[in-house]
């Protein structure tokens, strides 16, 4: 659509805007893009827009949408994903650490507790008294 390049270039504070009412009078529809140029891109349009040719309100969601390469959108889509699952990545790396940590003090101190038992000349592993 001819239109359709010079509507996506109109202000994307819509969604910002609760008071905007199509040709029609009536509130717009969000809605997803699945064509090959702007695929998962959000936008507003026409409720009867699939019905009745006559209103041409379009406006995008997403700011980027309409003003850069689809591409450019959809990698830096890509990249927001990425740095959370580094952050999920970094804090599960963290938590193996302290694992490591509290595991190699466990050991050690078990190592000084026999170390102290030979010294004394107790047997190096105490039974326990059950009852």
């Amino acid at each position: 659509m001819a239109s359709e390049t010079s509507r996506s270039s109109r202000s994307s504070e819509f969604g910002q805007k609760r008071g905007i009412l199509c040709g029609h009078r009536e509130r717009p529809v969000l809605r997803v893009s699945r064509t090959k140029e702007n695929p998962g891109c959000r936008f507003w349009d026409c409720v009867y827009y699939e019905v009745n040719d006559e209103c041409q309100f379009f406006r995008w969601a997403d700011p980027e949408a309409g003003s850069e390469d689809p591409y450019i959108a959809r990698l830096k889509r890509k990249v927001v994903a990425l740095k959370a699952d580094v952050k999920a990545s970094e804090w599960k790396l963290k938590v193996a650490a302290v694992f490591c940590l509290v595991g190699w003090v466990s050991c050690l101190c078990c190592r000084l507790q026999i170390l102290l038992n030979h010294n004394q000349g107790l047997p190096c592993l105490v039974p326990l008294k059950l009852g």
